[in-house]
C-alpha cells in the first residue's frame, strides 16, 4: 500500500480508502447507466448480436471518465481524479481534448 500511496501522492490511508471507494462507485455506476442508454439509443443484444458488447464498452468508457471526476468531486478528491483523468487521456492518445 505504501508504494501505491507514494506513486499517487496520497498522504493517508483514509484518503486512499476514499479513492478506492470512488473507483468502485464509478465502475458500478457507469455499467449501470450504460444499459438504459443503450436501450434508448436502440443498441440491444437482439439487434446487434455479437456487436452489442463492443458498442456497450465504447459507451461505458466516456460515461466512466465523466463520472470519475464527478464522484471524485463529491468525495472531496477532485484534484486527485482530475490529475488522474488527464494522465489517462494522454496515455490513450486523447490528450488533445485537454487544453493546458
Amino acid at each position: 500500500m505504501n508504494k501505491l500511496k507514494q506513486r499517487w501522492g496520497v498522504t493517508s490511508n483514509y484518503q486512499l480508502t476514499i479513492i478506492f471507494i470512488v473507483f468502485a462507485i464509478t465502475g458500478s455506476a457507469s455499467a449501470w447507466l450504460s444499459k438504459p442508454l443503450c436501450v434508448w439509443i436502440g443498441i440491444t443484444k437482439e439487434t446487434l448480436g455479437w456487436g452489442y458488447y463492443p458498442l456497450r464498452f465504447l459507451l461505458v468508457f466516456p460515461i466512466y471518465q465523466v463520472l470519475l471526476v464527478l464522484i471524485g468531486f463529491i468525495f472531496g478528491q477532485f484534484k486527485f481524479f482530475w490529475t488522474f483523468e488527464k494522465k489517462m487521456l494522454r496515455r490513450i492518445g486523447l490528450g488533445f481534448l485537454l487544453k493546458e
